[in-house]
This record gives C-alpha cells, sequence and structure tokens, in this order.
C-alpha cells in the first residue's frame, strides 16, 4: 500500500498594521469639525426657538387676558416691562378689596397664567399701542400696557419680538381684542381694518 503524500499550503499572513499616528490625528479633527458645526446649527436653532416661545408665550397670555376680561366682566391689562434689568410680561387686574375699601391692581398667576421673563437675547423690538384714548404709545415708554375689556375688544397693538436676526410680530386688533401670530418684523405685517361703519 502506498501512501499519498497531501501538501496543505496555509495562506501566508501578512504582518498586521494598525493606524499611523497621522491618520488617528486626522480622523480626530474629522469629527471634532463635523462636532463644531453641528454645535453652531444647534446653537441658532435654539436662538429662534427661544424668539418663537416669547412670541407664542405672549400670544396665549394676550388670549387669556381678553377670556378673561370677558368672564370676570372687568377689565384685564397685558403689562410689558421692557427695562434692561427685567424683561418681561404678565396679566393684571383691579380687585376690589374689602379690608381697605379701594381697589388694587394684582398680577394674575394661576395654572393658565404666570408672569413671562424673556430668556436670552430675546427683547420687545418694537411696541407700538393706540390706547383707548386714541393716543399712540411707542417702545420709547419702559412699561406699558393692553388693556382687553369685557366687551371683547381691546386696545389695537403690534408688538415684534426678537434677538437681532430672529424675528415674530404679535398683533392684537381693537374691535375683536383677537390676537395673532406672524413671523417677520412688524413693517412686513398686514392687518385687516374692520369699518363697522360699512354697510
Amino acid at each position: 500500500m502506498s501512501l499519498v503524500k497531501v501538501h496543505v499550503h496555509a495562506p501566508r499572513l501578512r504582518p498586521s498594521r494598525g493606524f499611523t499616528l497621522v491618520e488617528l490625528l486626522l480622523v480626530v479633527a474629522i469629527i471634532a469639525m463635523i462636532g463644531s458645526l453641528g454645535g453652531g446649527m444647534y446653537m441658532g436653532s435654539y436662538k429662534r426657538l427661544l424668539v418663537e416661545k416669547a412670541a407664542r408665550q405672549f400670544l396665549l397670555t394676550a388670549k387669556y387676558a381678553r377670556v378673561t376680561a370677558i368672564e370676570q366682566g372687568r377689565p384685564y391689562e397685558v403689562l410689558l416691562n421692557a427695562t434692561e434689568q427685567e424683561k418681561g410680561f404678565a396679566v393684571t387686574t383691579t380687585q376690589w378689596n374689602p379690608e381697605t375699601g379701594a381697589g388694587e391692581t394684582i398680577v394674575v398667576r394661576d395654572y393658565y397664567c404666570k408672569p413671562v421673563i424673556l430668556e436670552g437675547n430675546v427683547t420687545f423690538e418694537a411696541i407700538n399701542i393706540a390706547t383707548l384714548a386714541g393716543e399712540e404709545m411707542t417702545d420709547t415708554e419702559p412699561r406699558q400696557k393692553i388693556t382687553f375689556l369685557p366687551s371683547g375688544s381691546a386696545e389695537s397693538a403690534v408688538i415684534q419680538f426678537g434677538d437681532g436676526s430672529t424675528h415674530y410680530t404679535v398683533v392684537i386688533i381693537a374691535s375683536t381684542g383677537k390676537a395673532s401670530l406672524h413671523e417677520g418684523v412688524a413693517e412686513e405685517i398686514t392687518t385687516a381694518v374692520v369699518d363697522l361703519d360699512a354697510q
């Protein structure tokens, strides 16, 4: 009996080669660059959202003041504080105090409405209020108010929120007291005028 010799050739193993220091540094640099781009985009989105949040909170506050004035049968006001120390807004009303026998202005704080402080670089960029007495108030006065009456009407107002690059505007129509939110600066917003005498 003859034996057959079988030769099995094992594949030659190449020496394993790792990454060089230059390759590792290049990968780290690419990851850092992608991360910084993402962080910049995040900060831009965050700042934009702060402006939109402030405008939406003001819109809801104005709607609350209108509805509550109608329900309670007395005026409610949205007080705007544009001072550098404390930028924000709140709903106020006058309540009768039986102990003193006089009316007192109180800030409304309940489940649906609380005073709001503007965050970050968000400010009142433009304030234009036509009061019930017919006079115009602009953003030169640090504390202003918009009055909502029990009849459902209010003082006409255009309030622009922004941070220098993003702008939102809230418009309040005098005849109905209804508020609406618009993206953009106040000059670009056209408001419909309701002519009550038209037939």
